[in-house]
C-alpha cells in the first residue's frame, strides 16, 4: 500500500498551505500524490437540485458526473472514511496519500506548529516524522520552518524510496486493509501473474485489480 502521511495541527496553523506546497514540490519531482482532507462537520458536497443530487435522493448509492477532464463521485458512507480505505474508491495510480487532519489515526504525521497557539503539540512523539514550526521545540523529531519546503519534500521522498516494493500487493477484506507478510505477498504476486498470463497471453502486467463480492 502507498505510504500515508498525515498533516496535522491546530486550526489556522497552516496545514492547507503546507499541503499545497508539498503537492507542488513532489509533482515537480515526478511523484503523484492523492490528498484526503478530513472534516468534523457533516458537509453536503452535492448541490440540491443538480442531477447527481436527484439520483442520490432517489436512492442511488453512488452518483457520478464526468466531463472530458474531470470526474466527481458522490458516495454514501456509513462512517468516516479511513485513509487506508481510499484506494478502494479511487484506485492506486499514485505514489502516496497525504491527509489533512486525521490526528487520531496512527499514521506518520507532520505537525504544523505556531508559537501563538501555545507550546503543546497534538501528536505523540512516536508518530511524528517532522514538525513545521516557527520556534525551536524540545521534541525528538526533525524541525523545519515553513520556508524549507524542499527539505520537507526530501524527507517524504526518502520515505517513498525506502517504501518501494517491486511487487506491491494489497489485500482488502470488507474494505479493511489487511497487512500481508513478504512471503505471502510474493506468492500471491507470482500466482496472480501466472493466472492472468495464462488467460491473456503476451500482455505485460503493470497493475492488476481483482474484486470479489459474496452475497449474504
Amino acid at each position: 500500500m502507498q505510504p500515508i502521511i498525515s498533516i496535522v495541527g491546530k486550526s489556522d496553523s497552516g496545514k492547507t498551505t503546507l499541503l499545497e506546497g508539498l503537492v507542488a514540490e513532489l509533482k515537480q519531482r515526478g511523484y503523484r500524490a492523492a490528498v484526503l482532507k478530513h472534516s468534523a462537520e457533516d458537509l453536503e458536497f452535492d448541490q440540491a437540485g443538480k442531477d447527481s443530487w436527484r439520483f442520490s435522493q432517489a436512492g442511488s448509492e453512488i452518483s457520478a458526473i464526468n466531463s472530458s477532464r474531470k470526474l466527481a463521485v458522490y458516495r454514501k458512507l456509513a462512517d468516516d472514511l479511513k485513509p487506508q480505505e481510499l484506494p478502494n474508491f479511487i484506485g492506486d495510480d499514485y505514489d502516496l496519500i497525504l491527509t489533512e487532519g486525521f490526528k487520531k489515526d496512527h499514521h506518520p504525521k507532520i505537525e504544523v506548529h505556531r508559537n501563538a497557539q501555545g507550546k503543546e503539540l497534538l501528536s505523540p512523539t512516536r508518530q511524528l516524522i517532522a514538525v513545521v514550526t516557527d520556534e525551536p521545540l524540545e521534541v525528538d523529531a526533525p524541525q523545519f520552518s515553513k520556508e524549507e519546503m524542499p527539505k520537507i519534500a526530501d524527507l517524504i521522498e526518502n520515505i517513498l524510496l525506502t517504501h518501494h516494493i517491486e511487487n506491491e500487493v494489497d489485500l482488502f477484506v470488507n474494505n479493511d486493509h489487511i497487512p500481508i507478510k513478504e512471503t505471502t505477498r510474493d506468492l500471491l504476486s507470482r500466482t496472480l501473474t501466472a493466472m492472468v498470463s495464462d488467460l491473456k497471453e503476451g500482455v505485460e502486467i503493470s497493475s492488476l485489480r481483482i474484486f470479489m463480492r459474496r452475497k449474504s
